[in-house]
């Protein structure tokens, strides 16, 4: 299938790793051009180099940062139509923590969703563009120990459907894409810090009603592409879970998938 992103051009926050770098690739594959933006500096000058895009370090909290990443990316390729806001991390700030860290964990993880969509926005009317948000099922599900890790994603997927509805007489599409046990390199960092990683990682594979297996960053990136594109023309304000059912179907289904095996 033709997605008809041909020379469209496409931020992707936290682009250099992860399912970032799975959805730049994605991309790049469909004839997209593609800015890199974040803080890993070798990882997304290789991958910009890869697919003959542009990396932009930048720490992304920061309002000047954000700006410079619209500034660099219209220099480099004269327009915008995809937003994608993938940039974050799991701080595992929960309700122990000060006041004043909680609000540091919502700032990190939200001010440049919030930041970027605001400073595209004339861009994306101008080309009836799209935001594809990547968010967690921690939003959802809830996960322990991680109060403003959760309560950004929460937020998300809140402006999500406010963006949706705010931006729908530019045509500008506003969507949102859920992972849940997705094996990324951070994920796989912490199998490793463990005393078993093999057994760990069964446990939770055994959890994922489809397959009994993790999600893989190329199946998320495909999902956000999707939505970033033309195909998708009449869908907004959608919160979509490429999960394996993991979030919503009943774990009997896991404990019972092996029977008609």
């Amino acid at each position: 299938m033709d997605l008809q992103l041909q020379d469209k051009v496409v931020i992707v926050t936290g682009g250099a790793k992860g399912i970032g770098a799975a959805a730049v690739r994605a991309f790049a594959t469909e004839g997209a051009r593609v800015a890199i933006a974040g803080r890993s500096p070798a990882e997304g000058a290789a991958l910009a180099q890869e697919v003959d895009g542009i990396f932009i370090e930048a720490e992304l909290a920061e309002t000047l940062a954000c700006e410079h990443v619209v500034d660099e990316t219209l220099a480099a390729f004269g327009r915008i139509d995809v937003l994608v806001n993938n940039a974050g991390v799991n701080d595992g700030k929960g309700l122990d923590t000060s006041p004043e860290e909680f609000m540091a964990s919502v700032h990190l993880n939200l001010s440049h969703v919030y930041t970027l969509a605001h400073l595209c926005r004339k861009e994306l009317a101008k080309h009836e563009g799209a935001i594809v948000n990547v968010s967690s099922k921690v939003a959802v599900t809830g996960q322990g120990d991680t109060s403003g890790y959760a309560a950004a994603k929460g937020a998300m997927n809140a402006l999500t459907r406010e963006w949706a509805v705010t931006l729908a007489p530019d045509n500008v599409r506003v969507n949102c894409v859920i992972p849940a046990e997705c094996i990324t390199p951070q994920y796989q960092r912490w199998f490793d810090s463990l005393e078993n990683p093999a057994a760990t990682r069964a446990a939770i594979e055994r959890l994922v009603p489809l397959g009994n297996r993790m999600t893989t960053p190329e199946e998320l990136a495909a999902m956000i592409v999707f939505l970033a594109s033309p195909c998708s023309s009449h869908t907004t304000g959608q919160i979509v879970f490429v999960d394996g059912g993991y979030s919503h179907l009943d774990r009997a289904a896991s404990a019972n998938h092996s029977k008609w095996e």
